[in-house]
């Protein structure tokens, strides 16, 4: 999938965007972690992927075809954005029975064995739906959206409603359906499950993007140091300080210290100016936590 100075304005006011000259690239087999705080452009961003909105200008081309509403090439691809819709009175099974149908594909290219087992809901298919706990309906419509087993599946907060344990059976189903050569992507705000999923990552802010790569690289790239103050946390003034120094990206404060990431200025540098700064340092070391890479990447804004 290829997405290509993508731009999506809003409907008033012509210069707020939803997103504004958005590109990146996803390869088969990834897990592509999509990150940004909200109103970033991610729900946005996916809404155009499936074809259910249309772009402002640029493109999106999934497997070689250019994505617009109604497309065949979105036959291949499958989602679950914003919640799904179910009949209540109806069990899960024949919720999942009906929307196959309504498909007009073959009952056998659904997979419904499979897509069942993903959602491990035991005897609950056999309820009405209207009976579902909130996790209950997110892993059905999770299976839902894996119907067919498309090339290309879309999740957008999948673990909403999920205790941890079904969160890290969620978190196994995604890795392990890209490992057949599929491709998945991911929208969560849960950054310790992207980091342990995901094998790519894209961050949005203000619907721009901020980084694209994988997730080893924007974690541990060494562009991201942590500065452990003598004697406590440092001021604002002190932060504002380090981040106008020349090769500095941002600055963000944290639980451990203070999080700098590199845009031109090497560690020795750094730390030559904290002390020209008479900024107290105990250790300077490189942090791989996505979280705090996260926190650098948009300014520390949450």
């Amino acid at each position: 999938m290829e997405i290509t100075g993508l731009t999506k304005r809003y409907a008033k006011g012509q210069d707020r965007y939803a997103v504004r000259d958005l590109s990146f690239r996803v390869e088969q087999g990834q897990v592509l972690g999509l990150l940004g705080p909200n109103g970033a452009g991610k729900t946005t961003t996916l809404r155009m992927l499936m074809g259910l909105i249309s772009p402002d200008a640029g493109e999106i081309r999934v497997f070689g075809h250019v994505v617009r509403p109604g497309a065949p090439v979105l036959s291949r691809v499958g989602a679950f954005v914003e919640g799904a819709g179910f009949l209540p009175h109806l069990s899960g099974r024949a919720n999942l029975e009906l929307y196959w149908q309504a498909t007009g594909r073959p009952a056998e290219d659904a997979h419904l064995a499979e897509a069942l087992e993903i959602a491990g809901l035991g005897d609950a298919l056999e309820r009405a739906v209207r009976t579902y706990s909130q996790g209950m309906r997110q892993r059905l419509a999770i299976a839902q959206a894996m119907l067919g087993l498309p090339d290309l599946l879309i999740l957008d907060e999948p673990t909403n409603g999920l205790d941890p344990p079904q969160i890290r059976e969620m978190r196994d189903v995604m890795i392990r359906y890209a490992a057949g050569g599929r491709t998945v992507i991911v929208s969560s705000h849960l950054l310790a499950e992207v980091e342990q999923s995901c094998t790519h990552l894209v961050v949005m802010d203000r619907g721009r993007l901020v980084q694209a790569g994988p997730v080893a690289e924007i974690t541990g790239g060494g562009d991201t140091l942590l500065v452990t103050p003598a004697g406590g946390p440092v001021g604002a003034t002190t932060l504002e300080k380090i981040a106008a120094l020349e090769g500095v990206g941002s600055v963000a404060a944290a639980d451990e210290g203070i999080l700098v990431r590199l845009d031109g200025v090497t560690p020795a540098e750094l730390i030559a100016e904290l002390v020209r700064l008479e900024v107290p340092v105990a250790a300077v070391g490189p942090h791989r936590r996505l979280e705090d890479a996260f926190l650098t990447l948009i300014g520390g804004a949450a």
